[in-house]
């Protein structure tokens, strides 16, 4: 019979009252990653905290994986580590009967961070890790009665190239506080490295830290107090062998900069009128030059629903797989390009070379020049290896989408529903249409060549970003058009009868319709969130980082009715909502009156003056006498858009079209509570239901009571219901794929929303204009949290320098405040001010800080001769902005510019935001840390 070995798992970790710890693994003794089978912990209160312990006999020479869950009463699972898993290996040599305890940490995702793509295969590049031999740590002694083995195990992440870990501490074995003396621990593999240590019972309790020493000798301490390890003597069967998992090795805490631009506002020698994939190249090239590690763009996925400029919006996806042809360079597409085709793509240069993007003739030209270069050697290409293996990897979603394109041509509408029989999508349909033979074959393999030639250029851009040490962050758009291959394909998954918005906030009074139909999470729950899984392995071919969108709507989405054309009158999804029941037992029942408009004479003659009454005949019928409601054709506000567009009587409002919508629009939305369409005894209160007339008019009973229940809706009942929900989709995501993952959390923030993110290791966002705690009107960098990316502003908002140049009160208060100075403020956002503001953020203790393009070249006057307005990239509250923002400078004129890039690293490198493989730690002083 093989030797037995008992193993003993202790674990410091503080629970909630009803919450347990279990392990599970791999192995069966540990359930087999069956947590409802695994090993239960028991609570143990030592001097210095509490502890869950377990036990289990194995045979030596186990090897296991595991982790830790924390469970309730039914063994259901509240919470777990994140990271890695962790590997249990027993020491060679031990004896029949001897006990092993291993000294487990709870591994947060802060510390998990570290092992993400981001960090693990580009600014810690894990090849040069992967360079280092791997030893084992076996013993070289056999053991005497008193002798116990202490097992040193650490996880070293941030490790710089040709540096090695020793232990040291209070006894001889570990160098007696002398780091060149120190215990050399051997490197294993995944970042952690090991030694093991044999000590008499005497020589407990032993003090120590970990610590660092490079290439050239130079050694540093890990920060924070000592460690500590005692063995219980009292014990009748103490353990032989101590394994110490001690977590991550303590360092200053790791913060990078990065630079924030989208690819079409990119300008170059070589792109013809929008930024290109390949010119990434060069800003990574900028982006070494400045002291950044990191480049982040907007999203890149094909848009082109409407065949107009309106696709520049690039949150609105054709395909969430597809990228954009749009963003393709011509020139790179053959080694063979005759003659005139390249005189055409020179001309095209000369007439695209605008001030700022014309989005349909740059597409158009690019299309077009590829069709050419496509018949010229389409053969050659479909039939190379190269080709066979992408389409082979990437059919799953490029065959529908090829068919999607040639359909939305062909019908000249992307609506699906207008596709006859194709209006449905089958795999048998979808198998005809992408099948050899067809009159339209060339045009199906057309839209795969212009996807490999993306699929080539943007891999090529991201592999040069990774060998020079710069994370590429992408884009994770919450929603995708309603006109979409996803909706076409799995209808299913998304409530075609809702919009997609944000309740009124900083961006919009009026709240946001962005028209994306919402997810049915139940649905996309039945395969564990499939779709989710593919978009975020798709996602990873290229970035190493991305930034979630909108990361509130997986908490909560503000769902609209598809009727609605603004972002007021939605309900939060999921909520619980006030029942007919709740509203009755507080003395509310008129409930018509509550939840339909509420017109009244007076309020048309207020709003419309002298033609309320024309307004009335065309769009309301009086019920009873001086009351009103909306008739049939215009009770909705998609219904009263368009009549005001086709009414035979629109000439006596022509000059006032734009005030008359909005008017009827307010008279629509005067409600206090929304009926649910789908169980009309369900209600949800207005945004902001104080405002209306409605409200105004009710008795003081029915406004405390709706008050109490709005408070109660929106900020109190739904707190476990959206952490719930939260948990259930996110870690999905995080899990599916090494990425560095950010969380766009600014809006309306419901409680639940930090403490999950904190919980998952997921990183928010800090715009200074916009401050997260209540009562400010600026954030202070100074203050931000660690886990946050830092920014003077955003894509969604104005540049630094228009936002200071567009509001003269506001301008003061800031510098009043914020700079510290009394005296008038410039009125011209001067490249002092600029200073000022960009070494706030460096500054901060934030892990990332990230800046627009715009703001960083405001530091010098040479970029700031256009008016900062044009600098706008988004306006939140025009839903049909063209997005068009180019530099207009190309990246080649900024690349000479060595005095620019020369003043941004030295604010990143004054700043303490750390170069790879810089690594600050404590100092041996006088033997002692």
């Amino acid at each position: 019979m093989g030797k037995s070995v008992t193993l003993i798992f202790k674990l410091p970790y503080y629970t909630e009252w009803g919450q347990s710890l279990v392990i599970a693994g791999s192995e069966p003794v540990l359930g087999s990653w069956n947590v409802q089978q695994g090993l239960s912990l028991t609570p143990v209160h030592e001097r210095n905290g509490l502890f869950w312990c377990g036990q289990v006999s194995v045979a030596a020479g186990f090897t296991s994986q595991y982790s830790y869950y924390v469970v309730d009463d039914h063994k259901n699972v509240l919470r777990w580590e994140s990271g890695n898993k962790k590997k249990l290996v027993v020491p060679e040599g031990v004896q029949d009967g001897d006990v092993v305890e291993i000294r487990d940490w709870w591994q947060d995702a802060s510390e998990a961070l570290f092992l993400r793509s981001a960090f693990k295969d580009v600014i810690f590049n894990e090849n040069e890790n992967a360079k280092r031999e791997l030893k084992s740590s076996s013993l070289s002694k056999s053991l005497e009665p008193q002798d116990i083995v202490v097992q040193f195990i650490i996880s070293c992440p941030r490790l710089a190239a040709g540096s090695t870990v020793v232990v040291t501490g209070s006894n001889p074995s570990v160098g007696n506080w002398r780091a060149q003396d120190g215990l050399k621990l051997n490197y294993v593999g995944d970042s952690i490295w090991k030694a093991n240590c044999v000590l008499r019972k005497a020589e407990f309790p032993l003090k120590y830290k970990y610590c660092q020493i490079s290439e050239a000798g130079v050694s540093s301490l890990e920060f924070g107090p000592n460690r500590e390890v005692d063995v219980d003597l009292s014990s009748s069967k103490p353990a032989r062998y101590i394994l110490l998992s001690d977590g991550s090795l303590k360092e200053s805490p790791w913060r990078g900069a990065g630079v924030a631009v989208p690819v079409f506002s990119i300008r170059s020698n070589e792109d013809l009128g929008v930024g290109e994939f390949l010119d990434l190249k060069l800003l990574v090239d900028w982006a070494v030059n400045s002291g950044f590690h990191l480049v982040q763009i907007l999203p890149i996925n094909d848009t082109s629903v409407h065949r107009m400029w309106w696709d520049s919006y690039p949150y609105s996806s054709l395909s969430v797989f597809a990228l954009h042809p749009l963003y393709l360079r011509v020139q790179a597409l053959s080694d063979a390009i005759p003659g005139d085709i390249k005189e055409e793509i020179l001309q095209a240069k000369k007439q695209l070379d605008k001030k700022d993007v014309d989005y349909e003739a740059s597409l158009a030209t690019k299309l077009t020049i590829a069709r050419k270069i496509f018949n010229l050697e389409k053969d050659k290409v479909l039939n190379s290896a190269s080709f066979k293996k992408f389409l082979s990897e990437n059919e799953e979603w490029l065959k529908p989408y090829a068919a999607f394109c040639f359909l939305r041509d062909f019908f000249e509408t992307s609506d699906h529903s207008q596709w006859g029989r194709f209006s449905q999508f089958s795999k048998e349909k979808l198998d005809k249409l992408v099948g050899e033979g067809t009159l339209h074959r060339d045009i199906i393999r057309f839209h795969y060549y212009i996807q490999y030639h993306l699929y080539t250029q943007l891999s090529d851009a991201a592999a040069y970003a990774r060998k020079n040490k710069v994370i590429l962050k992408g884009d994770l758009p919450i929603g995708v058009d309603r006109n979409s291959v996803d909706t076409w394909v799995y209808p299913t998954l998304f409530r075609m009868n809702t919009a997609t918005g944000a309740p009124p906030d900083y961006f919009d009074k009026n709240g946001q319709n962005w028209g994306f139909p919402t997810y049915n999470w139940e649905e996309m729950s039945k395969d564990n969130y499939g779709w989710w899984r593919a978009r975020l392995t798709q996602l990873a071919k290229y970035f190493t980082a991305y930034r979630i969108d909108h990361i509130l709507g997986f908490f909560r989405i503000w769902e609209l009715p598809d009727h609605a054309a603004t972002g007021l009158v939605g309900k939060f999804r999921p909520s619980i909502p006030l029942s007919q029941e709740e509203l009755l037992g507080d003395g509310i029942w008129d409930f018509d009156r509550l939840s339909r408009p509420y017109v009244r004479q007076e309020f048309l003659e207020g709003k419309f003056g002298s033609l309320w009454t024309v307004i009335a005949a065309n769009f309301l019928n009086e019920y009873q006498k001086q009351c009103y409601e909306f008739k049939e054709d215009c009770n909705t506000e998609k219904k009263i858009i368009a009549k005001l567009k086709t009414s035979p009587e629109k000439s006596l409002w022509l000059e006032k079209e734009d005030s008359v919508q909005r008017g009827l629009f307010d008279l629509l939305q005067n409600i206090v509570l929304i009926r649910d369409p789908e169980d009309s005894t369900k209600y949800y209160p207005r945004f902001n239901l104080e405002d209306t007339t409605n409200f105004r008019d009710l008795d003081e009973h029915s406004k405390n009571v709706l008050r109490r229940l709005y408070y109660d809706y929106y900020f109190s009942r739904q707190e476990n219901l959206w952490r719930q929900n939260a948990l259930k989709t996110l870690p999905v995501l995080l899990d599916c794929s090494d990425m560095l993952a950010c969380g766009e959390d600014l809006g309306m923030i419901p409680a639940c929303v930090h403490p999950v993110m904190q919980e998952l290791g997921l990183i928010g966002l800090r715009i200074q204009r916009m401050p997260s705690e209540p009562n400010c009107e600026f954030g202070i960098p100074s203050q931000y949290n660690y886990m946050t990316v830092c920014a003077p502003s955003c894509h969604d908002c104005s540049t630094l320098r228009a936002w200071w140049e567009e509001n003269e009160g506001r301008r003061s208060r800031f510098y009043k405040t914020v700079i510290g100075s009394d005296d008038a403020p410039p009125s011209r956002c001067t490249p002092e001010v600029v200073h000022f503001v960009v070494k706030q953020h460096f500054d901060a203790p934030s892990m990332w800080a990230i800046f627009p393009l715009q703001d960083l070249l405001a530091l010098k006057d040479k970029y700031t001769a256009r008016p900062a307005v044009e600098e706008t990239i988004n306006d939140p509250t025009n839903p049909k902005h063209y997005w068009r923002f180019r530099l207009h400078v190309p990246l080649e004129s900024m690349l000479e510019d060595k005095e620019i890039q020369a003043a941004i690293k030295e604010l990143v490198t004054s700043s303490g935001r750390s170069f790879p493989g810089k690594n600050a730690g404590g100092k041996l002083t006088n033997g002692k840390a």
